[in-house]
């Protein structure tokens, strides 16, 4: 009983401010580099030190606390979970230095995972029941791997997201072959959370219901402009098109998206009325001839923006949407109360699957971008449990073409993905990342409800008629 309960106690990880101050940071590089010189300058000036131990200033005050932060949350990491396990059970290991290493002990799931996609590893249960038994086999603690990735890459990818950084690591993602994503995704080929209601439910009705509920989110409309930003093989906006009359748009990086979505549009009968850009968000303004939308909508995209560029980006959603219109925004991201998993978790996502998508963050961030922003939060709903059911049914399909994965892409690929589905099934079935649905439109001075004459012709959105009505919208339970 004690050891179950140590593995389901509550986080008291993330309660102080140290996440603001890093997004503070991130957003403003300059200012929190330069902060410190101003600081020591400043000093110097008034107790006539010499200039040359600004150096020395830097370290003190700003290597040597964060040095100290780091070397802290890796021991705290190594000490949490150790102990004994009988993993020899649920897999074998045939690198002899790592078996001998391990054996009869927990083996650190960065250690599993690599020797896994090594071929090192062969399992003798399912990948999601192994997963289901962690606790009793994986040490969730960081690795001499982690922090070669954290130190080498991540911070780069942090601090960097220019046009020609995420084209390479998000561009190259989503072309690596349109069947690759078609093995788990099916026949919808949409990568986000379904919505589910039935056991029986298949993945398209699920995918389907989603998409109907986000045109009932943001009212769409016949013959409104439509932008959707990550738009991914565009199947939401041939849906959109199709069933509610929108002429919409659709941006990606990937030009194996565009092929897709543009055959997509044609089966659908709607290419007259989808429109595909091939390029980076940032150029969308340019790309689209300076257009306002009806209706934005950005599903599981604003992640890769970065922390960095987060409100730039929903400044620049903002001056795209018409006063009257609606943003949806549906983003994925880690709980603010964190476990050592989340983080284990977290940082194989950033080196295998998501490279750059470090705006994976909790709710409070992304609601205070928004209001920060100039807009107005209507809807929130926490949508991860669905998510880990949709990834469930990716991670069954991906099973299925094992053989057809090999031979294409090889062993490597196929297991680093069915440690992906198998684990996000796991994380975002008990919160450590779920995804939000975020409905919003612009908090501008008047609405139409709340003036009279002559400022009521100016006043563009009315709270009132839209979100007031008989068609309520229940997503869930």
């Amino acid at each position: 009983w004690g050891r179950s309960r140590r593995f389901c106690r509550r986080s008291t990880m993330g309660r102080g401010y140290g996440f603001e101050f890093i997004c503070w940071a991130l957003e403003n590089i300059k200012t929190a580099a330069s902060l410190p010189l101003f600081v020591a300058l400043s000093y110097m000036y008034l107790t006539d030190k010499h200039i040359l131990l600004v150096p020395f200033f830097y370290v003190i005050f700003v290597v040597v606390p964060l040095g100290l932060f780091f070397l802290w949350l890796i021991i705290a990491s190594q000490l949490h979970d150790s102990g004994s396990a009988d993993w020899e059970k649920y897999f074998t290991i045939r690198d002899e230095q790592i078996a001998t290493s391990y054996k009869g002990q927990k083996v650190p799931i960065e250690v599993f995972v690599e020797a896994y996609m090594g071929d090192q590893i062969d399992l003798k249960i399912d990948m999601l029941e192994l997963l289901l038994n962690r606790n009793q086999v994986f040490r969730f603690c960081f690795t001499k791997g982690h922090i070669q990735f954290f130190f080498k890459t991540f911070v780069a990818q942090m601090t960097g997201h220019s046009q020609v950084e995420d084209h390479r690591e998000v561009g190259d993602v989503y072309n690596r072959g349109n069947d690759f994503y078609n093995w788990f995704l099916g026949s919808t080929m949409i990568y986000t959370s379904g919505m589910w209601q039935e056991e029986q439910d298949t993945l398209e009705i699920a995918q389907r219901r989603k998409l109907d509920t986000i045109a009932k989110y943001i009212h769409l409309k016949q013959g409104e402009e439509h932008l959707d930003i990550g738009c991914g093989w565009g199947t939401l906006v041939s849906h959109f098109a199709k069933n509610y009359g929108s002429n919409s748009t659709g941006c990606t990086l990937a030009k194996e998206q565009v092929v897709w979505g543009t055959e997509t549009a044609k089966n659908y009968g709607v290419s007259d009325k989808v429109k595909f850009l091939c390029c980076d968000y940032r150029e969308i303004p340019r790309q689209s001839n300076y257009k306002k939308f009806d209706k934005i909508t950005c599903l599981e995209m604003a992640e890769h923006v970065g922390i960095k560029n987060f409100q730039s980006f929903l400044d620049q959603v903002n001056s795209m949407l018409k006063d009257e219109g609606i943003f949806y925004l549906q983003i994925a991201g880690l709980r603010r109360s964190w476990q050592w998993e989340d983080l284990v978790w977290g940082l194989f996502m950033g080196r295998y699957i998501f490279p750059g998508a470090d705006a994976s963050c909790p709710l409070g961030f992304v609601v205070n971008q928004l209001e920060r922003a100039g807009f107005e939060v209507h809807r929130v709903e926490n949508m991860g449990v669905h998510y880990s059911k949709t990834i469930e049914t990716w991670y069954n399909n991906w099973k299925s073409n094992e053989n057809a994965i090999i031979n294409k892409y090889g062993k490597r690929w196929f297991r680093m993905w069915i440690v992906f589905l198998g684990w996000s099934t796991i994380i975002a079935r008990q919160g450590s990342s779920t995804v939000f649905m975020i409905t919003c439109n612009k908090n501008i001075k008047n609405d139409k409800s709340s003036v009279a004459d002559p400022v009521l012709d100016n006043a563009p959105f009315d709270r009132l008629a839209t979100y007031v009505g008989p068609n309520p919208i229940a997503s869930q339970q």
